[in-house]
């Protein structure tokens, strides 16, 4: 029996109509579609493909929010067992994730395992979260000659990349965000700094002053900081 396909597929950052055409062909021509879990048991990312995949298999997977290497590298081991299982009885799978599965995507560690496992991937771009962010705010990401940086901005050395010239994408800060706020004044860079909370998304919230932080935000929290 041939063996299915897996593809990673990227369902842009929370609009549901900013999922691509491409997106939608490969979800509704799968057998199953594999829904990345939070601990909390948020499922963001089937939030925005829910409708467009009525009928189909839905096979959850439990995607833990940790920086235990340990952790997470027995998580990928199970979901790509549990992803064997499908292909090995000739179905195609799709793994949705937020935005594009290569940006900062979990779904990129099972691509590799599964690749390393002989079986074929695929990879469905999405529009990325800091795209639709900058959009959102009406303004250009980078023009001309002007260099764009991405920054995880919850890990080490985010102060030193803030020192880089042209625009500055945070993403990833979730816990720290008030941490980076500080950093952000520190470095007297806040007031050139604009977020946008769960872009695209009904509980969407932006930010012009990052003075107003005072608490926790979303983990799907873009910062952007223009020289």
């Amino acid at each position: 029996m041939k063996k299915g396909k897996l593809y990673g597929v990227g369902v842009g950052p929370g609009d549901k109509e900013l999922i691509t055409l491409k997106a939608l062909r490969v979800l509704r021509e799968s057998d199953v579609i594999m829904v990345p879990v939070m601990r909390s048991g948020e499922k963001t990312a089937f939030g925005i493909v829910e409708e467009y995949i009525d009928g189909k298999e839905i096979v959850e997977c439990r995607m833990p929010m940790t920086k235990d290497l340990k952790v997470l590298n027995e998580n990928y081991e199970a979901i790509c067992n549990k992803v064997s299982g499908y292909l090995d009885q000739g179905k195609n799978a799709a793994f949705i994730t937020l935005g594009d599965p290569t940006v900062y995507s979990s779904y990129m560690q099972v691509n590799e395992l599964m690749m390393k496992r002989g079986y074929e991937t695929e990879i469905i771009p999405g529009i990325t979260s800091f795209c639709a962010a900058a959009a959102r705010l009406n303004m250009s990401l980078c023009e001309r000659d002007e260099t764009l940086t991405i920054l995880p901005s919850s890990y080490k050395n985010v102060r030193e990349g803030l020192h880089t010239q042209g625009t500055k994408v945070l993403m990833k800060a979730n816990r720290a965000i008030i941490e980076v706020r500080d950093i952000l004044r520190e470095e007297g860079m806040i007031d050139q700094a604009v977020m946008v909370e769960c872009c695209g998304m009904e509980n969407e919230k932006i930010y012009k002053d990052l003075n107003e932080l005072d608490d926790r935000t979303s983990y799907f929290s873009i910062i952007i900081v223009k020289d």
